[in-house]
């Protein structure tokens, strides 16, 4: 048996800090690896040694095989973790690690070479009597082999490519008339995404869920499972919720499904941890099917992990050491519920376009039962280079509804200050009556989509966030006593208010404040006016408003103030002031942003040009897609930006001064409100 004293994390983000914390338990010596985007990235800074490895681009840094064997080499690390993504499932990679005697913690060449093409997997598994699902899958179809074939197979029929996964070249049939124009269109895609065209059918299982099984495997013969996951909440093939165990399966499926698994493991002589998964029919929940074996560590790890009180990847790293499993099947016990939900780096009110942005603070939830794996910090910059995953909230109860309960609330104490994520959106669909009654399947996402309405900054934040700004002017927490300290607008006997115009993504406010934190008042616009008191100790605001107190953390980037409150994560921007005429039916500039990262590729017009609305005044390319930016009205464009500049998620690009409608001079109102 081999002990190994240093193990490398070829991976970066939240699964390598999660490693590199077990190999810490362990006593093991940790090696990071980064790119130039991620030098002060938190996997580097805690683990024992990190090597850079190259540009941002994973191709030059993360995919480089030879450039991580070489980091291997280098640090004298005995072995390796992949994690998941990057070359966890690359076999080139683990051949690569073999030959310079560095053992990989993860299973042979030769089975991630079989598992990773469907075809060669579906076969293996079925000469194992495991059950796959009704199909034709053979190297070499053409799409009139595919064509006959489907009829037999029965509709609807789903149309997969053999390589790659993601969803990506995946097409659902439900007639014949439309199987030729989807084989072409799904080869396209394959050959795009995968360079391999290679398709197959198998019959569509209605309203399926997606249920996948943990198994390990030691070196001397020994394989079992650790119960399923429920993983049937997905957003475009991709996971979002995930819990252990699944709601709709019970105790004898439950072991027919888990030895099924086994055997999937058993067919490629499987050694260390694996996930199987399997496509269930909601309406016969006794039926499954095999889909595909992911050789490596799953995302949703911690949830069995949870419930069976064993670390994967410690064992991981006991079974490419050598060791025998330390259990048996009938040892393997689940007790209670886990649930865990992803957080992304992506906005759900634009369609889940991928945002971005500084992480200015973070807040993490903690108590009994909760868990929270994250590659975040404060001073992390979120960029395109990489997956938008941040981070994963995950929640263990005594039972599901428990574990439900928990995670809400936790997910409710979870804020990325600084970056716009996925986070009410998971609390809104875990609130959803089907997933609350475990009524599942992989399309009721998708069709809960539409239903979601994200919430609108309220009158309490727009004021805490005014209260922030102004609290800014004050020297002192409380009443100070030198009224030559005050703010600008304090008078011997009273004061003006102060007035600060915010921005959010349906409205614009000003908010007026009068007296000072101990005693003073406060109005939105010219509406009713309401008692404040209020002190900021540190990112901590505490606001007193109308005798009701609420705390706020507050962090303030690029002019935009984020606010994590009792209602989640809401960002306001302060903008300029302009003097505009009581009659202007607009109430200053219209400012133009950017609805996510990307790059400016044209402009349309210049600073001091006038513009007509409809006009296209910027063209910014994200995500190989180009977005124009039009003039909402007719005014004067004031130009922020240039051609080729790198922009941000609401950055504004420009701003559109309306032509005045009135030009009554004797009516001019200055930025307070006051008569000028």
């Amino acid at each position: 048996m081999t002990e190994f004293h240093t193990v490398l994390v070829a991976n970066r983000g939240e699964i390598a800090v999660r490693v590199i914390r077990t190999l810490r338990e362990m006593g093991i010596r940790s090696v990071a690896v980064y790119s130039d985007a991620d030098a002060d990235a938190r996997h580097v800074r805690e683990a024992d040694t990190a090597v850079l490895l190259g540009p941002a681009a994973a191709r030059e840094s993360y995919l480089d095989i030879d450039k991580v064997v070489a980091a291997a080499v280098r640090t004298g690390a005995q072995a390796v973790h992949p994690g998941y993504g990057f070359l966890s499932e690359n076999s080139a990679f683990a051949a690569a690690l073999e030959a310079a005697g560095i053992a990989f913690l993860g299973p042979s060449a030769r089975a991630i070479e079989v598992m990773g093409d469907k075809i060669t997997a579906k076969n293996a598994v079925a000469a194992f009597d495991v059950p796959v699902v009704p199909g034709i899958a053979r190297p070499g179809l053409t799409d009139a082999d595919l064509i006959a074939a489907a009829d037999d197979i029965g509709y609807p029929v789903l149309v997969k490519p053999s390589a790659g996964g993601g969803g990506k070249g995946m097409r659902l049939v439900t007639e014949p008339g439309a199987l030729a124009e989807a084989l072409a269109s799904a080869r396209r895609e394959a050959a795009s995404a995968f360079g391999d065209d290679t398709l197959f059918l198998e019959r569509f299982v209605l309203r399926p869920r997606h249920i996948e099984v943990q198994v390990i495997a030691d070196t001397h013969g020994n394989v079992v499972h650790l119960g399923e996951r429920e993983c049937s909440l997905q957003r475009r093939h991709q996971k979002v919720i995930e819990e252990a165990p699944s709601p709709l399966l019970d105790e004898a499926t439950r072991a027919r499904i888990g030895e099924a698994a086994c055997n999937t493991a058993r067919s490629v002589d499987y050694t260390g941890a694996g996930t199987v998964e399997f496509i269930v029919s909601a309406d016969s929940p006794d039926e499954f099917f095999f889909m595909e074996m992911n050789t490596r560590l799953q995302v949703e790890h911690p949830v069995t992990e949870m419930v069976t009180g064993l670390d994967l990847v410690e064992w991981q790293v006991r079974v490419a050491a050598g060791e025998k499993l330390g259990f048996g099947q009938g040892d393997v016990t689940m007790t209670g519920h886990a649930i865990e939900a992803r957080v992304y780096a992506e906005d759900p009110s634009r369609g889940f376009l991928p945002t971005g942005g500084l992480v200015v603070d973070v807040v993490e939830p903690t108590g009994p039962g909760v868990r929270v794996d994250s590659g975040l910090r404060a001073g992390t910059e979120v960029g395109s280079d990489y997956d938008p995953m941040l981070a994963k909230v995950i929640m263990h109860g005594a039972d599901r509804a428990a574990a439900l309960r928990g995670l809400d609330r936790a997910l409710g104490e979870t804020a990325v200050l600084g970056v716009v994520t996925n986070i009410e959106f998971a609390r809104f669909l875990l609130a959803d009556p089907d997933v609350v009654a475990g009524r599942l399947d992989t399309g009721l996402l998708d069709r809960r989509v539409e239903d979601f309405v994200a919430a609108q900054a309220s009158d309490e934040e727009f004021i805490a966030a005014g209260t922030y700004r102004w609290l800014g002017g004050w020297p002192t927490r409380a009443e100070v006593a030198d009224p030559w300290a005050l703010p600008s607008g304090w008078r011997v006997g009273g004061s003006v208010p102060t007035s600060i115009r915010l921005v959010g993504p349906a409205r614009t406010d000003h908010v007026r404040i009068a007296g000072h934190p101990g005693a003073a008042t406060v109005a939105l616009e010219d509406g009713e006016s309401r008692s404040l008191t209020a002190t900021l100790d540190g990112p901590l605001l505490s606001l007193v408003l109308d005798g009701l107190r609420t705390t706020y953390r507050v962090a303030e980037h690029d002019g935009h103030i984020w606010l994590a409150g009792p209602r989640g994560t809401t960002v306001l921007r302060q903008a300029a002031e302009v003097n505009v005429r009581t009659g202007d039916v607009h109430a200053g500039e219209a400012e133009i942003t950017s609805p996510m990262p990307g790059s400016v590729i044209a402009v349309g017009a210049e600073s001091g040009a006038a513009v007509a609305a409809g006009d296209v005044l910027v063209v910014v390319e994200a995500m190989k897609m180009e977005h124009a930016m039009r003039s909402p009205v007719d005014g004067t464009v004031e130009l922020l930006v240039a051609a080729g500049d790198q922009v941000k998620v609401d950055q504004v690009l420009v701003r559109v001064v309306p032509y005045a409608t009135d030009t009554n001079d004797n009516n001019d109102i200055d930025t307070k409100g006051a008569a000028s």
